[in-house]
């Protein structure tokens, strides 16, 4: 059975997608579509090939990288720009006007030197012909939605100046200033404490909602997931382990690797024994991409893993509702599929 067709509504579709770094594969073959509106959350553990697939999109592949396969951008009904292989200066041209990225690190995503409001200000005069003061009032306006008290004020002030929540407000004001189609958060909370977490994507999704644009939030939270994203994929050694719509997959996940995730997530609310009880984890760590096994890449770790597992690659197929997975076995998934791991937690 092959995967979903591409999905004609699609703001963004990613086809067949491969990312080399010096000759060795890293991403292969991923296929997805967001639409307009629409916050896809792209989770794996560290190393699945994530960021690398966010900067893909954004057209800013490391040195040493090669992008194959699609990744087109809607223009209009019926009319796409593909940015695999284009020019350098059209992607430049999309970053910031219809493109805009939220970074990991807000810090070094500002520059030291410059008050934030006049980092804004020429976020803004990059794509539009506007005054300085036009500009400025912009800048000031935009920090102002995303919650930062006294904004002009604040606007003089260095970053330095400002609290880690605050900078990664900034940079979600200055993402979302020029009112983008395709918003890309990289780990937008990495470092920041639970309460900030939870304010930071509550400020991104108001944002993303205010201008109307799609979000790729590329995150190893489930709970972030859970109560963010309308679709997710998971990814497993550079490939699409499953994706699907994000409450199904959270409640029903049909993958062996999705329901390894889920179990080591801690209970909502616990009590007495439950409480002390310790969590399953995937056995085993991800293989490294110059030493992929054959077959699925997950088989090492996986319970179900049979000798066909360890012998052919599985590809995506379609099993209803939007819902795809790349497993041999994953009728054999039980529900609760968390109970593959749960052996290992005592």
């Amino acid at each position: 059975m092959t995967a979903t067709p591409p999905d004609t509504d699609a703001l963004l579709s990613v086809r067949g997608l491969g990312i080399s770094l010096h000759g060795l594969p890293v991403v292969r073959r991923l296929s997805f579509d967001v639409r307009a509106r629409e916050v896809l959350a792209v989770v794996g553990e560290s190393g699945a090939g994530k960021s690398l697939t966010a900067r893909a999109l954004l057209g800013t592949a490391p040195r040493g990288a090669r992008v194959t396969g699609s990744v087109r951008l809607r223009r209009a009904p019926g009319s796409y720009d593909e940015l695999v292989g284009a020019p350098a200066p059209v992607l430049a041209a999309l970053r910031g006007r219809r493109t805009a990225l939220v970074p990991q690190d807000a810090l070094s995503a500002l520059s030291p030197v410059h008050p934030v409001g006049d980092q804004l200000a020429a976020a803004v005069r990059s794509v539009a012909r506007v005054s300085r003061t036009e500009a400025r009032a912009r800048a000031v306006a935009a920090l102002d939605r995303v919650g930062i008290a006294d904004a002009a004020r604040k606007a003089r002030a260095y970053p330095h100046e400002y609290s880690g929540g605050m900078r990664q407000r900034a940079v979600i004001a200055m993402a979302t200033i020029n009112e983008p189609d395709l918003l890309i958060a990289d780990e937008p909370t990495t470092a920041l404490d639970p309460d900030l977490q939870e304010q930071v994507l509550r400020v991104l999704g108001e944002q993303r909602e205010a201008v109307g644009a799609a979000l790729v939030l590329v995150t190893h939270d489930l709970e972030a997931v859970r109560h963010h994203a309308d679709r997710m994929l998971v990814m497993y050694a550079g490939r699409q382990a499953e994706q699907g719509p994000a409450r199904r997959v959270l409640t029903r996940p049909a993958a062996p690797y999705t329901a390894g995730l889920l179990a080591s997530l801690p209970p909502v609310e616990t009590g007495g024994h439950g409480g002390r009880r310790r969590l399953p984890t995937i056995p085993g760590a991800p293989p490294a991409f110059d030493r992929l096994p054959p077959g699925c890449a997950f088989a090492p770790r996986c319970p179900l893993a049979d000798e066909r597992c360890r012998r052919e690659e599985p590809g995506p197929r379609a099993i209803g509702d939007g819902h795809e997975v790349s497993c041999h076995r994953w009728e054999d998934v039980p529900h609760p599929a968390t109970e593959l791991f749960l052996e290992r937690s005592v």
